[in-house]
């Protein structure tokens, strides 16, 4: 593989000295950008996108055209593994994804089986092989997966939900059922992340949106245990480098703490956690990622730099800092305050040599 000119975000990730501190958006290929809109048409619908390698592999790069970040991020959903297993993701228009054939009984998930990656998943890995030679070096690139509980959710609910009133009462009601689904998900996870990583993937990001969503208990047991079996099973290096481990966990606050004991390198952090008490948190066992509000790239450029150096300084000093909104990107922002969000941070994070 070609040698990486930019490793400023895996020497982070693991919690090494860095001349600034690395930055990257989640979400950073999307709506926001009129040349994604542009290849999102041209594709016809967002799953045909996700499925075409040429097609991912062209927004995947095109932040990277505009602004200086410091990492790729494959461009993908995170329900790619329960369509595999073929439970009919469609999306519907002011609704997001739904499914055709929702999980709801223990036959339903005793029917689930952990998709082959080389064929019902090949299409992802041959993204990550096309656009980890056409990054050609520059930057990292970045794989992901949903988590199994919030993949759970989605497969459970059939589709998006406010109060995950099915999933949570599978979890108390038929808790056998809900660790079987629970653990062919894990699995699953496990096989297409450490895919990702065979096919060039250089960090790892597993997304847990829905677990801020459990009390603490059900977290531990239904979320956070599985998420800890996924670190546990995956490749961890690759090219003669550490391969770094992300969670994230939506409203996660003092569950960091749990997080940091799962055994991975980092923790994404959400608008919700001021950094200095995310830090207090982990103990510094973990880098952070995050964690401007996204929101607030709709406001004008010198309240932007402000908050970005609010961010920085809630970090305060020492390796491990990863700067990052504190959920993905928003359709309705306007591309150039990202490009202010990025210059910035580079400049406000110089640190002498």
């Amino acid at each position: 593989m070609t040698e990486l000119k930019n490793d400023t975000l895996l020497r982070a990730l693991l919690r090494q000295p860095t001349d600034y501190t690395p930055i990257w958006i989640m979400r950073q290929a999307g709506r926001y950008l009129p040349e994604y809109r542009k290849v999102r048409s041209q594709a016809g619908d967002f799953m045909s996108l996700c499925q075409n390698p040429e097609l991912a592999c062209e927004v995947t790069l095109q932040p990277l055209r505009r602004f200086a970040l410091d990492a790729a991020i494959l461009f993908s959903d995170i329900l790619t593994i329960p369509d595999a297993m073929g439970r009919g993701l469609y999306f519907s228009e002011g609704e997001g994804p739904r499914f055709e054939r929702p999980v709801r009984s223990p036959a339903d998930i005793s029917a689930l089986a952990v998709p082959d990656m080389g064929s019902d998943l090949r299409y992802v890995t041959d993204a990550v092989s096309l656009i980890r030679r056409e990054l050609d070096g520059k930057v990292p690139l970045i794989g992901f997966s949903g988590s199994p509980w919030t993949l759970a959710t989605y497969m459970v609910e059939g589709g998006s939900s406010k109060n995950f009133s099915r999933t949570k009462a599978m979890l108390v009601e038929e808790s056998a059922a809900a660790h079987q689904l629970l653990s062919v998900l894990a699995d699953s996870v496990v096989e297409y992340l450490n895919a990702q990583i065979a096919a060039g993937a250089q960090a790892i990001m597993v997304f847990d949106t829905w677990g801020g969503a459990l009390s603490p208990a059900l977290y531990q047991e239904f979320s956070l245990n599985y998420m800890t079996r996924i670190v546990d099973n995956l490749t961890r290096e690759a090219d003669g480098r550490t391969v770094p481990i992300v969670l994230f966990t939506k409203n996660a606050g003092p569950r960091l703490a749990q997080m940091a004991d799962s055994g991975c390198d980092a923790l994404g952090v959400d608008w919700t956690t001021d950094l200095q008490d995310a830090r207090l948190y982990t103990g510094d066992r973990v880098a952070l990622q995050g964690n401007l509000d996204p929101a607030l790239l709709a406001a004008g450029p010198e309240v932007i730099k402000a908050e970005a150096e609010k961010v920085l300084s809630s970090y305060g000093d020492g390796p491990g800092h990863v700067f990052n909104l504190g959920h993905g990107i928003t359709p309705d922002i306007n591309p150039d305050h990202l490009g202010v969000l990025v210059e910035h941070v580079h400049r406000a994070s110089q640190r002498a040599g």
